[in-house]
């Protein structure tokens, strides 16, 4: 069976498979090679620069004549200059910023990280390398600035990674760009569906980074009851293999958006050992923390993380976390350390085993996807056939 849905039609592509936005790891060597394999590379340009952000376009553009897509964030509560709360987090985060720092310290001294400057550790934290601070960077401005090179340059899809891109919906539509949505409740698809989006990504609790508290198998099947009827739904959650990607088709979705599968490849941005901490990882590795980000992510698991639990700290929100652990990102980096810092990953990491050219990542999805959807096309004519006999 062919490897088909409607999502194929509407934006021109020949499988409904989507690279994630992964930042720094999707880069334009990596979306341009799944495009030309057939599916739709996605840039993770979450923490580009505006300049940055236009060159990796430009790049993605030279490397590929198919469509492609940007993913970027648009998280309401800085867009709206309010810090969202969590747990016993301060309600002011600045007043506990010297004190995690300290503990920043302490941490690196303990793992005999070495030093690293503060243009490395905003690297590390995501930031683009301009010279500004962390909350200079992760600002409204920031994040609008990033949404009108989206716009300047025509691309063929927006991905809103986090947040509504609802303010800016009639000018992307306008240049013919579709837009989508990654979602983790089924409130929050009714909410982007009523803004005009064109598609929604669901992605539940076993995917990597930051993701769902509902599961997938849970999650899918909700979101399309809920608004497949208007747009299509895409899967999304530790789908790894071509059986993840013809479940996800099963309960109800359209395609299937991909990440931990992608980052083993050749093309992906990543560091080599980060690639290796993947392929040497098993169901039970990841972990959900805030350690990094400041918003829940699913990661492998590591001691940077493990710390804040044992030392029963609440990590701070977006964006203020990461002036935290930009340090401990980059020096752990730097060393090499797969304990420190192997990176995001979903539960479906124990199905990858090597590292590959993206091409042979899409193409096993694709055939492994095909000969699931056919084997249960098969069963399910047997069985209609054994049910004729006993009448």
């Amino acid at each position: 069976m062919p490897l088909q849905s409607r999502i194929c039609e509407i934006l021109e592509i020949e499988y409904p498979i989507f690279l994630a936005g992964m930042g720094g790891a999707s880069v334009p060597a990596l979306a341009a090679a799944v495009s030309n394999a057939g599916g739709l590379g996605v840039l993770g340009a979450a923490a580009c620069s505006p300049d940055q952000l236009r060159s990796w376009i430009r790049q993605t553009r030279e490397m590929t004549d198919k469509p492609f897509g940007v993913d970027t964030l648009l998280p309401a509560s800085v867009r709206r200059g309010v810090a969202p709360q969590s747990g016993n987090a301060p309600a002011n985060p600045m007043e506990k910023i010297d004190e995690y720092k300290e503990f920043t310290r302490d941490f690196m001294a303990r793992e005999n990280l070495p030093e690293v400057d503060a243009a490395a550790a905003m690297r590390a934290a995501g930031s683009p390398d301009t010279g500004k601070s962390q909350l200079q960077l992760f600002s409204r401005e920031f994040f609008e600035a990033q949404m009108e090179v989206v716009i300047e340059e025509k691309v063929p899809v927006y991905a809103a990674g986090l947040g509504n891109p609802a303010p800016w919906m009639d000018r992307l539509h306008a240049n013919g760009t579709k837009v989508m949505a990654v979602i983790g409740k089924v409130k929050h698809a009714q909410q982007v569906v009523d803004s005009g989006i064109d598609m929604i990504v669901a992605q539940g609790h076993d995917g990597g980074g930051h993701n769902s508290p509902i599961g997938t198998m849970s999650l899918i099947p909700q979101v399309v009851d809920a608004v497949g009827d208007r747009v299509p739904v895409i899967g999304a959650g530790g789908i790894s293999d071509g059986r993840g990607v013809a479940a996800s088709l099963m309960l109800g979705a359209e395609g299937a958006w991909i990440g931990t599968a992608f980052l083993a490849t050749v093309e992906a941005g990543i560091e080599h050992f980060q690639k290796e901490a993947i392929t040497e990882s098993g169901d039970s590795d990841t972990v959900v923390s805030r350690s990094l980000t400041g918003k829940p992510a699913r990661m492998i698991r590591n001691k940077w993380a493990d710390a804040w639990v044992d030392a029963g700290k609440e990590p701070l929100p977006m964006p203020f976390q990461s002036m935290i652990s930009g340090p401990v990102m980059a020096s752990g980096l730097k060393a090499g350390r797969k304990d420190i810092m192997p990176g995001f990953a979903g539960q479906g990491i124990g199905l990858i085993h090597s590292i590959r050219p993206a091409a042979e990542v899409m193409r096993d999805l694709v055939e492994g996807a095909e000969f699931a959807l056919s084997r249960s096309f098969v069963g399910d004519m047997q069985n209609g056939q054994q049910g004729k006999r006993q009448k």
